[in-house]
This record gives structure tokens, sequence and C-alpha cells, in this order.
């Protein structure tokens, strides 16, 4: 079962950008949905976005027009693109399959920090 490693998040002023990677130690094709999380501190961790193996998209109301989820399939990654960052985007950020999410298994996550 493919493993999923999430990278580049950081501190970041707010209306900044930042580009988050998550890495699969296998092939993607086979995922019907993956999906960007994030839990910001003191808070559930609740769902940014998703994209399925079609390409379609659908994200949070609080995120979207300013948020795009993307996959490469031929480099087994999926990217969450942040542009227009604010401070309440700060937390940690997740990439997960519905399967795992439903046994409660999750990688460590991004930080992504946004300064006023």
């Amino acid at each position: 079962q493919a493993q999923l490693v999430e990278s580049g998040g950081g501190l970041v002023q707010a209306g900044g950008s930042l580009r988050l990677s998550c890495a699969a130690s296998g092939s993607i094709l086979g995922f019907n949905v993956i999906a960007w999380y994030r839990q910001a501190p003191g808070n559930q961790r609740e769902l940014v976005a998703l994209i399925s193996r079609g390409g379609g998209r659908n994200y949070a109301d609080s995120v979207r027009g300013r948020f795009t989820i993307s996959r490469d399939n031929a480099k087994n990654t999926v990217y969450l693109q942040m542009n227009s960052l604010k401070p309440e985007d700060t937390a940690v950020y997740y990439c997960n399959r519905p399967e795992l999410v439903a046994v409660g298994s999750w990688g460590r996550g991004t930080q992504v920090t946004v300064s006023a």
C-alpha cells in the first residue's frame, strides 16, 4: 500500500503563496480520491480539497477560489497550490485517502504558518 508523505509547508506572510506536495511511494493511478486536510490548534481536522481519479475537484468554502488541488500521476504526486493565504489558514496540512481516514491512519503532515 502506497504511503503518502507531505512537504512544502513553511512560514509565509498573509497574502503570500505556498505549494504543498504529497508524494506517494507507489502509483496513485488506482486512487479514486485523494484529499488534503488540515488541523489548526484546538480545532478538529477538516477537509480542505479533494481530487478524483477523473480529475473532479471539490473545495471547502473557506478556500475555494484561493487553493487549487492537482495530481500528477506520472510523478505519483498530489499538489495543493495555496494563494492569498490568510492567518486562519495556519494549520498542519495532511494528504490522505478516504480509505485510510476511515481507519485513522495519518501521515506526519506539513506545518503551514501564515503571519498577519
